[in-house]
C-alpha cells in the first residue's frame, strides 16, 4: 500500500515511488487498483478521506460527472452517518435486482407446487424471466460495453472495488467513532 504523505505546504510525496505526486496521481494509482494511505507529514494524522474527498471535488470541478447527483445528494442527507448510509443507497438498485428475482423464483415454485404448472415449464418459464432484459439479443458484447462506457455507466468491477472501498472505509470511520464514545 503506497504512503503518501502531506507536508505543512500541501505538497504530496509519494514515499514508495520516492517522488512528489498530485491528487491526479493519487487518483490515478487508486484506478489502478492500489489502496494509498495518506498522513499528515508532521503529525501522523490519517488524512485519507480528506484526500480522497478531495479528488472528487476536483473531478467534478472538472466537469467530469465524477459522480451522480443522487450519490452526492445522498452523502449530504447522510451528515454525520457512518458510510453504510451511502453504501445501502450505492447497493440498493443491486438489491431490487435480487428481489425481482427473488419474487420471480417464489412466484414460479408456488404455481409448480399447486399444480398449476408443470416443473418443465416452470425451468423453462424461469430461465426467459430472469434472463429477461439482461443482456439484448443481436447486440454484439463489445458495442454494448463501449455504449454503456461512452454513457459514463460504471463497469460492475468498479461497483464491487467501490462497495469493498466503502466497507473498508465504514469500518473505519466505525472504529473512529466508537474510539470518540
Amino acid at each position: 500500500m503506497p504512503t503518501i504523505k502531506r507536508y505543512p505546504n500541501r505538497k504530496l510525496y509519494d514515499t514508495d515511488a520516492k517522488k512528489y505526486i498530485t491528487l491526479d496521481g493519487i487518483a490515478s494509482l487508486i484506478r489502478q487498483g492500489e489502496e494509498v494511505q495518506v498522513v499528515d507529514h508532521t503529525s501522523g494524522e490519517d488524512l485519507t478521506a480528506l484526500t480522497l474527498t478531495q479528488i472528487i471535488f476536483e473531478q467534478e470541478k472538472k466537469g467530469g460527472g465524477f459522480l451522480p447527483k443522487s450519490v452526492l445528494t445522498s452523502l449530504v442527507q447522510a451528515g454525520g452517518d457512518t458510510m453504510n448510509s451511502l453504501r445501502r443507497s450505492l447497493t440498493a438498485p443491486l438489491d431490487l435486482l435480487r428481489q425481482v428475482d427473488d419474487e420471480i423464483e417464489r412466484r414460479l415454485q408456488t404455481l409448480i407446487n399447486r399444480g398449476e404448472l408443470a416443473k418443465d415449464e416452470g425451468l423453462q418459464l424461469r430461465a426467459k424471466l430472469l434472463n429477461l432484459g439482461r443482456r439484448p439479443s443481436g447486440v454484439d458484447e463489445t458495442d454494448l460495453e463501449q455504449a454503456l462506457e461512452a454513457q459514463g455507466v460504471a463497469k460492475q468491477e468498479e461497483i464491487q472495488h467501490l462497495s469493498h472501498q466503502i466497507e473498508s472505509l465504514s469500518a473505519k470511520l466505525d472504529a473512529l467513532l466508537a474510539e470518540e464514545s
